[in-house]
C-alpha cells in the first residue's frame, strides 16, 4: 500500500461559456495521471456549474514536483487563458492523515 505525504489543491473558476471545455480537458487529463509513476490519487472535480478543482496526492516532495513539471500541468497553463476566468490557484499542502485502498 502507498503512503502519501504531500497533496495539490488547484481551483480551476471556467469563462462563461467554457464549462464544458474545462470539464473536456479534466476528464481528458486522466490517462495521463495514471501514467504518472508517483502520483498515488487523482481526483478532478465539479463544485458548481464554473468551478472545477484538482486534488492530488503523492509519497513525497519528488512526487509533487514531478506532477508539477509534468503534462497535466504544462497542458492546464498552456490553455489557461483561453479556458479561465482567472489564474487558477494551486496549493501545495501536507496531508495529515488519508484512508488508501
Amino acid at each position: 500500500m502507498s503512503t502519501v505525504n504531500k497533496a495539490i489543491f488547484a481551483r480551476l473558476v471556467a469563462k462563461p461559456g467554457m464549462e464544458a471545455e474545462v470539464e473536456q480537458f479534466l476528464t481528458g487529463a486522466l490517462p495521463l495521471a495514471q501514467d504518472e509513476e508517483k502520483t498515488v490519487t487523482w481526483y478532478a472535480v465539479k463544485f458548481d456549474e464554473r468551478t472545477f478543482g484538482i486534488f492530488d496526492s503523492f509519497p513525497d516532495d519528488d512526487g509533487r514536483q514531478a506532477h508539477l513539471n509534468g503534462p497535466i500541468a504544462a497542458a492546464l497553463m498552456e490553455n489557461a487563458d483561453r479556458l479561465l476566468a482567472e489564474p487558477p490557484s494551486i496549493e501545495q499542502i501536507d496531508v495529515l492523515a488519508a484512508k488508501l485502498p
